[in-house]
């Protein structure tokens, strides 16, 4: 009785790039505040202070390429920002006004939510890591 074995030794070309692999999800936004923060805490999570972001994309219409011909067309797109690190929470809630002028970095993400009409949802957020005040939305207490 001739027992023949086989040893083969193989590395799915998948599982070795996903190991090897790099990937980046990384946002970068310049604009400004739509509303002052809230915060908010679900049950049994950390709190997290939300706001909208405001960028505005310009173009200039028409078949002229010169400065001079074509009207200038604009649109503005609204981003929701979700901060959760505690220090950046924070400082966001208690400082961030409307009209405050913001670089915020971040990753995107997309996730789903039931409404109070049990509809289900998609919302596209930011999870901020950084933001940066260019601005106090033109208050005129200055220090």
């Amino acid at each position: 009785f001739q027992v023949l074995r086989q040893f083969v030794r193989h590395e799915s070309d998948t599982v070795s790039s996903l190991v090897l692999e790099r990937s980046m999800n990384r946002v970068q936004l310049l604009g400004r505040v739509g509303q002052d923060p809230i915060m908010r805490q679900v049950e049994g999570r950390n709190p997290v202070t939300i706001f909208s972001l405001a960028t505005n994309e310009m173009w200039r219409t028409g078949d002229s390429e010169s400065s001079q011909g074509g009207d200038i067309s604009q649109k503005t797109t609204w981003h929701r920002i979700s901060v959760f690190r505690p220090g950046l929470r924070d400082v966001t809630y208690q400082y961030v006004k409307k009209g405050s002028r913001l670089y915020v970095e971040g990753k995107i993400d997309y996730g789903e939510y039931t409404d109070k009409n049990n509809v289900r949802r998609q919302a596209t957020t930011i999870i901020a890591d950084n933001v940066i005040f260019l601005s106090d939305g033109g208050a005129k207490d200055k220090v």
